[in-house]
């Protein structure tokens, strides 16, 4: 684990602890000092952007983008994936744009021409490699500067759609339609700018939004409460409710994919590198495992022999029958370096309120309905 890994947990236990020590109380006193700096970067930035100071590219096709306002976990993959599949469905030609966090430098690439792969999870990143292995058929770029991406895809593969993953607050490139995930279970990352809390920007900043995508709303406690607080925050901005849907098991090591009711009953031990582990637990708990033990390893954690060695040793002495991961921890492990089977838990995103408001949103670009 690199310092940088271990300092980002730290400070994550010093904001989560609710009985303090004097070291993350202090910790606490620094993190809120730098998020007012950090939020005055981000105020001045966007005043910027307002204004027309700074300037904001156009890209020759039209740019759908899926962002939010908290530092992952709100389920932005699932919801392009979706969103990709309805696009094509409607016979647009869609590329799907993304950073490509995690990876081995910025550079602008072609992770994906729809056919080919020609990067691995090193060299684009573990979501870049699970949109472009999940969406036959649709380029994947990656890059840093998403302007230069964004060019580099209308150029190659002269798109009619471009889907901007996690670009909310890259207001550098324009955007046709900005949507907006909000996870219900968390809302707003205990409602504090980085790096004292999760949020990216203050949550007024929803007001730029198109639609508020609401997540995990099947296991949220305060929907109805949550709801009403965003129908004051930006009213007439529509909400659209989702839930993830486990629709698949599949062996790390290949086979036929298994129904998630085959985990009822069954004692697993779970393992994530994940913004947002709790949630991959609840799934679990929902589909009726029984939940032998849990491993949380750092977000995009790169799985070594080493760390997959430990993971088998947990299983067995948690007394599990079977590990569980998810669809992105499986891109960065090795099937050749583990002796047990890891099944990796498919999810997708499903649409439970709203679903003919988004298909009103993309109708324009879409040139039809999305099925």
């Amino acid at each position: 684990m690199n310092l940088r890994t271990r300092l980002r947990q730290e400070a994550l236990r010093a904001i989560v602890a609710e009985q303090p020590t004097a070291a993350q109380r202090a910790a606490r006193a620094g993190l809120s000092a730098a998020a007012i700096g950090y939020g005055a970067g981000v105020r001045l930035r966007n005043v910027g952007y307002d204004l027309g100071l700074l300037r904001i590219e156009r890209l020759a096709c039209r740019v759908v983008c899926v962002g939010n306002l908290t530092v992952g976990g709100t389920g932005k993959t699932p919801m392009v994936i979706a969103l990709a599949q309805c696009l094509t469905k409607a016979a647009c030609k869609v590329v799907v744009l993304l950073r490509g966090y995690g990876r081995a430098g910025t550079a602008v690439q072609v992770v994906s021409d729809g056919r080919d792969l020609f990067l691995d999870w090193r060299g684009a990143g573990d979501e870049a490699v699970l949109l472009a292995k999940s969406l036959p058929g649709v380029p994947v770029v990656v890059g840093g500067d998403r302007v230069a991406a964004g060019r580099l895809a209308v150029q190659r593969f002269g798109p009619d759609t471009i889907l901007l993953d996690d670009g909310f607050q890259h207001r550098q490139l324009h955007r046709d339609l900005d949507l907006v995930l909000v996870d219900a279970t968390d809302p707003f990352g205990g409602g504090r700018l980085l790096p004292r809390g999760c949020l990216r920007e203050p949550v007024t900043a929803l007001t730029r939004a198109h639609a508020v995508i609401l997540t995990r709303t099947d296991q949220a406690s305060e929907l109805a409460r949550l709801r009403r607080y965003l129908e004051q925050l930006v009213p007439g901005i529509p909400q659209i409710l989702t839930r993830h849907h486990p629709s698949a098991l599949t062996d790390l090591a290949g086979g036929e994919p298994q129904p998630p009711e085959s985990l009822r009953d069954r004692r697993a031990l779970a393992v994530s590198g994940i913004a947002n582990p709790l949630a991959f637990h609840r799934t679990l708990a929902d589909l009726g495992a029984v939940l032998a033990g849990s491993l949380a390893f750092p977000d995009h954690h790169a799985y070594g022999p080493a760390d997959l060695a430990y993971v088998e040793a947990s299983a067995r002495e948690a007394g599990a029958e079977l590990i569980v991961t998810t669809e992105k921890d499986a891109v960065r492990m090795s099937a050749s370096s583990v002796s047990w089977p890891i099944l990796t838990l498919r999810v997708d995103l499903e649409i439970t309120e709203g679903a003919d408001v988004l298909k009103g949103l993309l109708m324009p670009w879409a040139g039809g309905t999305c099925g």
